[in-house]
């Protein structure tokens, strides 16, 4: 802000505050962080001579051309530089030659030849207000909004990261961006959380509905609720409605999901092996009002932060990711604002569903390539999921049942139907070999049965919270399973929680990702895929903290992160690795994990080998070691070493 009065420099900061997060906290005091000044003064330049003959005849055109510009064709004289005299002006449009460039002058412009010799152009006529765009879907211009709407989500998740707290979501980038239509569906988003971004919908709908009538400008709603849309406590999602410019109808909605490092429960970092309610991970939101009339409710939020039954450790950190993923929401806001004078309301609104409707035809397209199919996955608790893939008549439909599956589970792997939703909307985005946004449309051709009552649709309070990072990984590669193209991944993300009431972090760790096939050359044989080695695969997207980074934040030491070789499934094509992980601990502190395959291995395909189990292990300063299950917890003491061994890929096809 510019040096000046305290009341006039608090307005200006106000003003861009507001514009960066779009909301204001008047009770804060301000920081002078910084003052600089700048010195403005005359310096020796040198002295400009004039170049040209004042007194010479206009050089006239020596031919004319077509020139097509605004897709109109002109014919346009074309004028030799050198022959210009100074002062003279050409009219476009037109165009000038000269030995090093050639010089277009558009229609509603003008060049003049100024007393240095230069060619100066100016426009001449205002640009129209105008909006060439129908409504009607334009192949070329399908793709530019694809583009476009795809920009402003990656835009909103730039901010966010720039502007969050927590490792989590500013070094990790555990979080996810999209917009959304006026009904809630999906429309497009960066490429960040598939787990997020398919189920995020649901929470933009229930706000939609339990707000009917009452949302005005300068609101924002917060919920992380597991049964209205959410996947688990930690995943908070903040949703802005984008209201038109009398900000009286509501145009679009924009969301941004974060995991946030704790938000309570029984254990830090909010991913409790061994909870049994949703109430024992953490504080659960569920539509709550977390910006009113463009002013944040912080003393309300931190009430129910700090009010839980098993409160949140940090409420500071969770309020200032909070403030970023708001600030994140209103750069959609801005963004779709920009779209929306540029193109026009109904042209924007047309081309969100003309998106939707391309990805509708691009999966219907695919599914007629597909083949009926069945499977039945086992996971280390012992509950299984079945899923069948039936293909209509028409082969421009399918239904996914997950009939059979184990019932609700004691444990926390139940996962939401939103959760599911989001598995299968991702399997059949991966099978569309064409650069299309992930958005509702690729649902539409798809019907999902899942039986109330199953680890798959529980009745709450059931715990969740490993539903999301777990059991989401099996869905998508029991569907992958059912559909015969692709062995098992990793099939987990390896969650490791530690933390004390200072400190609490989160973090997954890569496997290797299962081998598969693209398809068959014309002799017939298979054209096929190795696995890849300690890469997020699937439903997880987010990369490891710099070691850096984990080292000056928390009282820990990264001993080791290297690929774990062998441990990929044989075949001729074969899986890809898991990775070996080591930290040492400085302070006294409880780590946790959740994770999955070290009973029960990544399968194979067509003959190939499964992947290496994973597994866990304290190796403590007195030199003795404490293993620990698929899903478990400890203490651990100054100078122990938690080992994470990920799981490997599996293979396909019998290996040489």
């Amino acid at each position: 802000v510019n040096f000046g009065s305290v009341d006039g420099m608090r307005k200006e900061f106000d003003a861009a505050y507001k514009k960066r997060f779009s909301f204001l906290m008047p009770g804060r005091a301000l920081i002078a962080e910084a003052v600089s000044c700048e010195a403005i003064g005359s310096t020796d330049a040198p002295v400009t001579h004039s170049f040209g003959d004042a007194a010479a005849a206009p050089g006239s055109s020596i031919a004319h051309c077509a020139v097509t510009t605004g897709g109109k064709t002109h014919d346009a004289p074309i004028y030799l530089r050198e022959q210009l005299c100074l002062g003279q002006r050409i009219d476009g449009p037109a165009i000038v030659a000269e030995k090093n460039g050639t010089t277009i002058v558009e229609p509603d412009w003008q060049a003049e030849v100024s007393a240095l010799n230069h060619l100066v152009l100016t426009r001449v006529r205002a640009r129209e207000t105008r909006y060439a765009l129908g409504t009607r879907a334009d192949p070329v211009m399908l793709e530019v909004f694809n583009n476009l709407f795809m920009s402003i989500a990656e835009q909103m998740g730039l901010r966010l990261a720039n502007t969050a707290y927590s490792v989590n979501i500013k070094e990790r980038l555990d979080f996810s961006c999209a917009l959304f239509d006026a009904d809630g569906n999906l429309i497009a988003n960066a490429p960040h959380m598939p787990v997020h971004l398919g189920s995020m919908g649901e929470s933009i709908k229930t706000v939609v509905r339990k707000n009917a009538g009452r949302m005005k400008h300068g609101d924002v709603y917060v919920l992380n609720d597991p049964y209205n849309g959410g996947t688990h406590l930690p995943d908070v999602t903040v949703v802005t409605p984008v209201f038109s410019a009398n900000e009286k109808v509501i145009l679009f909605y924009v969301g941004s999901r974060g995991h946030h490092a704790d938000i309570g429960g029984i254990t830090p970092g909010s991913m409790p092996p061994f909870s049994k309610t949703v109430e024992d991970e953490g504080v659960l939101l569920d539509n709550v009002k977390l910006v009113e009339n463009g002013v944040m409710r912080e003393v309300e939020m931190r009430a129910r932060l700090t009010g839980a039954k098993y409160p949140a450790r940090n409420p500071d950190q969770n309020i200032a990711d909070l403030r970023a993923q708001i600030a994140a929401n209103e750069k959609g806001v801005q963004e779709l604002g920009k779209m929306v004078a540029h193109f026009g309301l109904d042209v924007v609104k047309a081309y969100m569903q003309h998106v939707q409707d391309n990805a509708e035809e691009s999966v219907r397209r695919i599914i007629g390539t597909l083949k009926n199919g069945s499977f039945a996955y086992e996971m280390d608790n012992g509950a299984v999921i079945k899923v069948s893939i039936n293909v209509g008549f028409d082969k421009r439909c399918a239904t996914i049942d997950f009939t059979g599956t184990s019932a609700q589970l004691e444990s926390n792997f139940n996962a939401p139907s939103a959760v599911v939703t989001a598995a299968v909307l991702y399997v059949f985005r991966t099978l569309v070999d064409s650069d299309i946004p992930l958005n509702a449309g690729c649902l539409k051709p798809l019907t999902i049965i899942i039986p109330e009552g199953s680890m798959l649709n529980p009745r709450p309070p059931a715990a969740t919270v490993a539903g999301n990072v777990e059991t989401s990984q099996c869905i998508t590669d029991a569907i992958y399973g059912a559909l015969a193209v692709m062995a098992a991944s990793s099939g987990t993300m390896n969650n490791v929680t530690f933390g004390n009431e200072a400190y609490q972090y989160y973090e997954t760790v890569s496997g290797g990702t299962g081998a598969g096939v693209l398809g068959t050359r014309p002799d017939g044989s298979l054209v096929g895929f190795n696995g890849c080695d300690t890469v997020q695969a699937h439903m997880t997207n987010s990369r490891m903290t710099d070691p850096e980074i984990l080292e000056w934040r928390y009282p820990v030491r990264l001993v080791e992160h290297s690929i774990r070789q062998g441990s990929g499934g044989a075949g001729k094509w074969h899986g890809g690795n898991g990775a070996t992980r080591k930290i040492c601990f400085l302070e006294p502190m409880t780590a946790a994990i959740l994770a999955g395959h070290r009973r029960v291995p990544n399968f194979g395909m067509a003959g190939g080998g499964v992947g290496g189990l994973g597994k866990t292990w304290i190796e403590r300063v007195d030199g003795s070691r404490t293993e620990l299950a698929y899903s478990d917890e400890t203490q651990m003491n100054v100078g122990d070493i938690f080992v994470l061994e990920t799981p490997g890929g599996g293979g396909y096809g019998l290996p040489s």
